[in-house]
């Protein structure tokens, strides 16, 4: 038999259904590929294997019971580390939460185990999910499976790094200014971000909640349909989830798109895109010609504003979120013996030189202690835009900043309410370029941002939007290409998708 791990999803739930695989071998053949390859590749933080064979062994005992089965039963799937499963350390990669357990299930983890599916381990991440390159985490770094001295992008860059590196044949990712979209560019497989409010949020370790949405990776647009349908519907628990069930999409992935009009923006070609991926996308424009889509240019006249307005909007709402973790409620402690020595040590000295003016400027017990946890448990970029948030909502500031990101995301919507008018998807880059090398943009926080100019829109405006692979670098690197949809029309997003996957072929996978 062919090697499991690289089968895709539907693959693997065929042989599992015709009785030719169990789940236990399917699952243990997964973690085998982990032990042998993660030390290279460091997608995961924790691989739970008991755990993961016991879900295994409970899905080939409803199989030969006859009983009904759901759509993942038996499948493996990665976790990003972001969402709560109950009892399983949910760290968001960073030290504010090394130790935490979660106490209850995320609608997510609670709709895959209902689903069936074999939750193998949580996948490394950017702290907090606040990065594109998957080295802000506090414990490692992950490599892409293409090029390991390369970025798997980020935030859900060990999500990604899972599935490329056939670790997995799906993952959770989120993303709230393209941390689903960029790494799957960039690891040269399929990615999508849900409508606002398709998927729940409970129960996810927020970051910015009008602009985070859970969703899934795979290899292909089948499987992430697969995966989607598993996640997506209604949440009583969740005020921002729509209240309509979702649809079933991997039903009518197949079915082409009869008349399917193809929006092309000229904005999206300005200074900075690399020469190859734009010859890939329009490869990927004439594809569409073939298959007898028309096109047809739209404007997005306040794209360029997004990168500016997401970084105005996300940290303001970061800073708000993070407050939380102040070193008393849960999350990281300073050792608080060491700190009173330290205060103990300051008024001292202070009180000894008769210098009142420094014991007044000596902060309290408790400002010491919020202070050093929080400058202990958080990292450089986590730190960073809790600044720039608390900055943008300040006195005198709220208004000219937070308040006219929230004005120029309206523009940003309506321009793409516009589109949608003309055309059923706007197709186009995913990221501006194949994936950079780790330590490269590190220390350029400014070049790391302008990373996200194509996928920050459709957080902003509530879109549903999927990255898949359309090509190659003459290195060797996988380039993606973006589709988006107007809100809740996840169904005509995946079958356009898939039309351009039909006729470009499956992605190749990573040789590693």
């Amino acid at each position: 038999m062919a090697d499991l791990t690289r089968l895709t999803a539907a693959e693997q739930r065929r042989l599992l259904d015709a009785g030719e695989v169990s789940s236990v071998e399917l699952t243990q053949a997964h973690l085998d590929r982990i032990t042998a390859i993660d030390a290279k590749v460091g997608a995961f933080l924790h691989v739970s294997s008991d755990r993961a064979l016991q879900q295994a062994a409970a899905a080939d005992e409803r199989r030969a019971a006859g009983k009904p089965l759901g759509p993942l039963d038996g499948v493996p799937v990665a976790m990003k580390d972001v969402l709560c499963d109950e009892g399983e350390l949910v760290t968001c990669a960073s030290k504010m939460l090394e130790h935490f357990r979660a106490p209850y299930d995320s609608t997510v983890v609670a709709k895959l185990k209902k689903a069936g599916a074999v939750l193998v381990g949580r996948t490394n991440m950017d702290e907090f999910a606040m990065g594109g390159s998957t080295e802000n985490s506090a414990f490692k770094k992950t490599h892409n499976p293409w090029d390991l001295a390369r970025s798997p992008g980020g935030s859900s860059g060990g999500s990604a790094a899972a599935v490329a590196a056939c670790e997995a044949p799906l993952a959770i990712g989120t993303d709230t200014g393209g941390s689903i979209r960029q790494p799957a560019a960039l690891c040269g497989i399929v990615g999508m971000k849900p409508t606002y409010g398709r998927v729940s949020r409970y129960g996810l370790v927020a970051f910015a909640s009008s602009l985070d949405q859970v969703g899934p990776f795979a290899r292909t647009v089948e499987d992430t349909a697969l995966l989607y349908d598993a996640i997506a519907g209604h949440c009583d628990r969740d005020s921002t989830s729509a209240n309509m069930e979702a649809k079933p999409t991997a039903p009518t992935i197949d079915e082409p798109l009869k008349g399917l009009r193809v929006g092309v923006v000229p904005e999206h070609y300005a200074d900075g895109l690399d020469a190859e991926v734009k010859a890939a996308v329009d490869a990927s424009v004439d594809r569409y010609k073939e298959l007898g889509a028309e096109i047809v240019e739209v404007h997005l006249p306040n794209a360029k504003h997004g990168v500016a307005t997401y970084y105005v909007i996300a940290p303001s709402e970061a800073s708000s979120n993070l407050a939380r973790y102040d070193g008393v409620h849960y999350g990281h402690r300073t050792d608080e013996t060491a700190m009173h020595a330290e205060l103990a040590a300051e008024r001292k000295a202070a009180t000894d030189a008769g210098d009142k003016a420094a014991l007044k400027k000596i902060d309290s017990a408790l400002v010491r202690l919020y202070r050093k946890s929080r400058s202990e448990g958080f990292g450089p970029e986590v730190q960073r835009r809790i600044m720039l948030g608390v900055y943008a909502l300040s006195e005198g500031y709220a208004d000219a900043y937070y308040l006219k990101g929230l004005q120029v995301r309206r523009l940003i919507r309506q321009d793409y309410d516009r589109a949608f008018e003309k055309v059923d998807v706007i197709l186009g880059p995913t990221t501006p370029a194949p994936a950079f090398k780790l330590g490269e943009l590190v220390d350029d926080p400014l070049s790391m941002y302008l990373l996200d100019l194509y996928t920050v829109a459709a957080n902003l405006a509530g879109l549903p939007a999927i990255s898949l692979p359309c090509g190659m670098s003459k290195s060797g690197l996988p380039i993606g290409m973006q589709l988006m949809a107007p809100p809740l029309e996840e169904e005509r997003l995946l079958r356009a998708a898939r039309m351009h996957e039909a006729a470009f072929g499956m992605a190749p996978l990573a040789k590693i």
